[in-house]
């Protein structure tokens, strides 16, 4: 692996694992897998591959304690990263450039590689430190979280080398924050891809058809589009609430045609909805269907993904649960401030969520635009150092029994 004497350990590794080009439609798992064996061996954590599917595995790193009886902490990392669009960025998106300022960019750097070093170079210094915790850690990178994990962490947590890890808590990615407190997620919103059809009469393109296809797509997207407008006010007016605490509905596919004079028999649009679990999704199911039947006859619904979580599925964040105040306490103790949240978009973390498991979301980044999934995403070499140290001390806390 990487030396360089200039630059601190942690970031030589941040960097190098940059510049593994993970990103879709076709990362390279191999090189990140080979990465991975041979940061568990200068480590001494012991590496495991778990075949998923023919050309997926999930990668775990473990640092065992000295009371194996305890449940064990996972710390997760998803290890692809979406694609790049390079002449947008100023540096290549896959370079790990570091500038004067010390701002390190790349593909990944905030979603959510960063997190994955910082979890090992935590553990690094613990180990030369001399600490030996009671509770086993698991650090574990999986594939396919960008497109929905599938063949990730939806198949992982079915497996018996799964159940076999003991797991009691799990730490998953959070979001930057461009403020001076640091973000925590406790739950997050559903995703549903819904794909509207409609039907209607085709013809001439010259006449006033009755029934036509796009007069009943035009009514769906006003419902829904006039239902998007509220949330927004809603959120606009509501200082105390953030993004996951209402339902965003965005318009992101449209299909039809075959020629301009031709009216067609069908056009379909995608919409990308994201639901709070504090909502009833029994509720916004029948408003739906209430919008798809006032848009008339031959009007269908297909789910692309839908996930389920409700109320049940909330991580608390209160003295009834022991994990959240092991966490807060390390954090208070770092002297960092924290903001509790409902996180907007999907995580992997979900999938531990639906089987009672405790998560929390959780990325060291603040006073950092939030560049995730977009151009020039950089972390500051500074800010990604703290959060190691930050991270030493969270897994102090988790780590007692």
């Amino acid at each position: 692996m990487e030396t360089d004497a200039s630059e601190a350990i942690a970031v030589t590794r941040f960097r190098e694992y940059i510049r593994i080009n993970t990103s879709h439609p076709d990362p390279d798992y191999d090189g990140a897998r080979r990465f991975y064996e041979k940061y568990a061996a200068e480590l001494g954590l012991t590496f495991t591959s778990v075949q998923l599917t023919p050309n997926r595995t999930m990668e775990i790193l473990t640092w065992t304690g000295s009371d194996v009886t305890l449940p064990s902490v996972m710390l997760y990392c998803h290890t692809d990263v979406v694609p790049s669009f390079p002449d947008h960025w100023k540096y290549p998106p896959l370079s790990a450039h570091k500038d004067e300022q010390g701002d390190i960019y790349g593909r990944g750097t905030q979603d959510m590689k960063c997190v994955g070093i910082q979890y090992l170079e935590a553990i690094r210094e613990l180990k030369q430190q001399g600490t030996q915790l009671p509770r086993t850690f698991h650090v574990v990178f999986g594939p396919d979280e960008e497109i929905g994990g599938v063949h990730g962490m939806t198949t992982f947590v079915r497996t018996e080398e799964f159940r076999k890890l003991n797991i009691g808590f799990a730490l998953d990615e959070g979001l930057a924050s461009s403020e001076e407190h640091f973000r925590v997620f406790y739950a997050e919103r559903n995703v549903w891809w819904l794909e509207v059809t409609c039907h209607g009469n085709p013809g001439h393109g010259s006449a006033f058809l009755a029934n036509t296809a796009a007069e009943k797509l035009r009514r769906v997207i006003n419902s829904f589009l006039e239902h998007r407008q509220q949330q927004q006010q809603r959120l606009a007016s509501d200082p105390s609430l953030s993004a996951g605490d209402v339902t965003s509905i965005n318009l992101t596919i449209m299909k039809g045609g075959v020629q301009y004079n031709v009216v067609p028999e069908s056009f379909s649009a995608g919409f990308d909805i994201r639901i709070p679990p504090t909502e009833s999704l029994e509720d916004f199911d029948k408003m739906l269907e209430e919008w798809r039947i006032e848009a008339g006859s031959d009007v269908t619904y297909t789910y692309h993904h839908k996930t389920n979580s409700t109320s049940e599925h909330i991580t608390p964040t209160d003295d009834s649960n022991p994990w959240w105040i092991k966490f807060s306490r390390a954090c208070q103790s770092t002297g960092i401030t924290i903001r509790k949240e409902i996180f907007p978009a999907g995580t992997d973390g979900r999938q531990l969520r639906l089987l009672g498991l405790p998560v929390l979301g959780f990325s060291p980044i603040n006073n950092t635009p939030i560049l995730l999934h977009d151009h020039n995403e950089y972390l500051n070499e500074a800010v990604f150092l703290r959060g190691v140290s930050i991270y030493k001390q969270i897994l102090r806390e988790l780590g007692s029994p």
